[in-house]
């Protein structure tokens, strides 16, 4: 697979697949920038080369075309994070896309509509992926992780339509793969991975994964449960896939066998109703009573899962401890923000990634203290269960 940095951009024209994909207030003004940022490295590389760049994205979940998640809403934006002035084309193919690109002098940058708005995206469909290949680009980039997983036209099916010396990922999809392959592949011992979130079934393919790659697994959010009441332990109200006891058994044999220590907490934030207002109190994690539910880890648990990141090299976290979302119960979830934050203060390499666990960080101020963020969800899920991504295989096809 070719890298940018073995390609020259002069005088070429390069579509780059971004991930745009981001929160608008109801001015439709963009109000986390951190995904434009994240592919300003790869966009200026291409335009230093004395090339032009066209940009294209989804945004949302439209149904069709809707004004609201029209991408000419975040042209301002991407104005001041590249600092230069961005055209913008309301189609994606076509005859006025391809005249826009014929137009595009060294330095230019053009950004599409939202592919989103058309069908054929999401299903992957060969001709409209050919019509954005059709456009006038010489090269295509993929610089999108977030969106690596899925066989969509625009992250997949189009890169048949490059040939292996006119493709490549862009710097931020490269930086993800080097980074998740550091932790799960090269990772200096001990290897300690705390999977937080609400079910098993979710998680299954990470957790059975993992065990092939940690010393370590240590398991919070409301998936606990499950394990906790298949060890034959009160779980009260809390949140337990009846149907997933067996397979929670299997997966405490499996670690045992293979001498991966499974921790679970020891003591939990119970409540009597879902809600931050709540009456609250700490039990013991193999006795809750009924009527009450499990919403947090507890102090117990967090000076135990502090210690084990402490003496870890490796860390990689995904999902929160509790119910973030409530402030009553995230003192777990910051807790192990911070823990991992120190740890990599003295040295160990850590991966975060995930909606919850990325809030936490960035809640904490702890961005800069952090080895590598993920900008991937369900992308970073999927790698880390070991899969091939869609969107990455096709650059080496």
């Amino acid at each position: 697979m070719k890298t940018l940095k073995d390609l020259n951009f002069k005088n070429k024209k390069t579509l780059i697949r971004v991930d745009f994909n981001v929160p608008l207030n109801d001015a439709l003004q963009v109000t986390d920038n951190t995904r434009i940022q994240a592919a300003k490295p790869t966009i200026e590389k291409i335009l230093n080369d004395g090339g032009s760049v066209i940009l294209m994205s989804h945004l949302g979940r439209p149904k069709g075309k809707d004004d609201k998640f029209s991408l000419r809403h975040i042209v301002p934006e991407v104005e001041k994070v590249l600092g230069r002035k961005v055209r913008f084309v309301d189609d994606c193919t076509g005859e006025k896309v391809k005249k826009a690109v014929a137009g595009l002098k060294p330095g230019e940058v053009l950004l599409l509509e939202n592919l989103r708005f058309y069908p054929g995206e999401k299903q992957g469909d060969e001709n409209f992926a050919k019509a954005l290949a059709d456009i006038g680009a010489d090269y295509y980039i993929n610089d999108a992780f977030g969106t690596a997983h899925r066989a969509h036209a625009s992250t997949a099916v189009i890169a048949r339509f490059f040939d292996k010396e006119h493709k490549a990922p862009g710097l931020l999809l490269e930086k993800e793969i080097t980074s998740i392959r550091k932790a799960l592949d090269e990772g200096q011992k001990p290897v300690t991975a705390i999977i937080g979130g609400a079910k098993v079934s979710s998680k299954i393919g990470v957790i059975e994964n993992l065990l092939n790659k940690v010393d370590n697994l240590i398991i919070v959010g409301g998936m606990t449960f499950t394990f906790l009441k298949a060890l034959g332990n009160k779980t009260g109200n809390s949140l337990v896939e009846d149907d997933k006891l067996e397979l929670a058994k299997r997966i405490l044999e499996e670690a045992k066998a293979k001498g991966v220590k499974i921790i679970l907490p020891v003591d939990v934030v119970i409540a009597d109703k879902f809600s931050n207002d709540a009456q609250t109190k700490i039990v013991d994690a193999q006795n809750i009573p009924d009527g009450w539910q499990g919403l947090d880890i507890g102090p117990e648990t967090r000076k135990l899962i502090d210690k084990i990141i402490q003496n870890s090299k490796t860390i990689i976290w995904n999902g929160p401890a509790g119910v973030f979302e409530f402030d009553n119960f995230a003192k777990g979830t910051e807790q192990i923000g911070l823990s991992i934050g120190k740890a990599s203060g003295n040295g160990a390499y850590s991966l975060v990634g995930g909606g919850d666990s990325v809030a936490a960080v960035k809640k904490l101020r702890l961005t800069d203290k952090i080895s590598y963020i993920s900008t991937g969800g369900g992308a970073l899920l999927e790698m880390l269960e070991g899969k091939k991504l869609p969107g990455i295989a096709a650059l080496s096809e």
